[in-house]
């Protein structure tokens, strides 16, 4: 298991380069709210702008992970009831992101 110091150093650096990203997602989200299906398959088979998002996913959901992994650490007690709970949660951690990259890159 990552120790605390690692763990909280990992959520700092990861929440702090999800700002930027959550940022450019929001002004290209803006921007092509009001298009069509085209002009967003275009956006996401564009080589920065899909790569930029794949690594947007990537980050937010690690994010994530470590997270409710903290609030896992606070509220249950039983370490076999945590362990299998913290495996799930870096499991879906992997394959969610994984996933929707997938299918974001077949549209």
């Amino acid at each position: 298991m990552i120790s605390a110091t690692k763990r909280w150093l990992f959520l700092k650096i990861s929440g702090a380069l999800l700002v930027p990203l959550m940022i450019w997602f929001i002004l290209n989200f803006v921007a092509i709210y009001n298009q069509g299906y085209f002009e967003l398959v275009n956006f996401f088979s564009k080589g920065i702008s899909g790569f930029v998002f794949s690594i947007f996913i990537i980050i937010a959901f690690f994010f994530s992970a470590i997270s409710i992994s903290e609030v896992f650490e606070d509220y249950i007690g039983d370490e076999k009831i945590k362990n299998v709970a913290n495996k799930l949660l870096y499991l879906s951690a992997v394959v969610i992101p994984l996933i929707t990259i997938i299918l974001i890159n077949n549209i």
